[in-house]
């Protein structure tokens, strides 16, 4: 049975105007901050907009929707939302190559035919499509952070090669490959979560919401607990270790 156009409630209200526009207003704010801070910050902003931007369109959505639909739906949204990613860095590319050249004499360089570009759009489409491929619509967990690792390592290993061919290269060095592919990694572990709360309340497409009850729901969750821990905590003995060695300069 349909809703009335009478029946509404708070949390309709919460969640479909003011949580999105505050999302939205805090996503603007973080913008337009160097603006208002001055330029020695103007680096920490870019950063966290740059690595959010990047993580959400060209990573996480594709992963998502690879793992809860199928590997023809990741690698679509990761060819669209990798060729938005690709218009909109290359943009700002330009304007700040620009305000370098009048500010700096400093030699104008646009993105035209950089390698770097398609990259964007490979790496975004082959995290999908792998994720889904490999997954295969399975709600296991551990099957889920496995896809989603691989599919990120190899994403990243992509995106890094390719960015090797731009002159010169602008992702380059130890570090430049341990940015690129490291966030792409830790998303293979977070977005099976995302991807397992979307389960519990049947938002996966082609699946009734008849079979998530509250009660399979309930057994779900308990079960999921079981996985993520089981998970997690080899990853989290390897992380301390290695800041353990780190500090001890091993």
């Amino acid at each position: 049975m349909s809703l009335s156009w009478k029946n509404w409630k708070l949390n309709d209200i919460l969640y479909g105007i003011v949580v999105p526009t505050i999302v939205v207003l805090i996503i603007f704010a973080i913008s337009i901050m160097p603006t208002f801070l001055g330029r020695t910050s103007f680096g920490i902003f870019i950063g966290i907009a740059y690595g959010l931007s990047e993580a959400v369109l060209i990573v996480a959505v594709p992963m998502l929707l690879g793992l809860i639909w199928n590997q023809w739906a990741g690698g679509a949204s990761g060819f669209l939302l990798g060729s938005i990613y690709a218009l909109w860095y290359s943009d700002k590319f330009i304007a700040a190559s620009i305000f370098r050249s009048s500010s700096q004499q400093a030699p104008l360089r646009v993105l035209f035919g950089d390698p770097s570009l398609l990259g964007y759009v490979l790496s975004a489409m082959l995290i999908g499509y792998m994720s889904g491929a490999l997954n295969r619509r399975s709600e296991n967990f551990m099957r889920m952070v496995i896809s989603g690792i691989l599919s990120g390592t190899i994403g990243g290993i992509l995106l890094f090669f390719t960015c090797q061919f731009s002159n010169p290269p602008l992702i380059y060095g130890i570090y430049g490959f341990l940015i690129t592919l490291l966030p792409r990694v830790a998303c293979g572990v977070l977005i099976p979560i995302i991807a397992k709360v979307f389960i519990w309340y049947g938002a996966t497409p082609g699946k009734p919401k008849s079979e998530y009850s509250p009660t399979l729901k309930q057994h779900k969750v308990k079960i999921f607990k079981t996985e993520i821990f089981k998970c997690l905590l080899p990853i989290s003995s390897c992380s301390i270790i290695n800041v353990i060695n780190v500090l001890l300069g091993v």
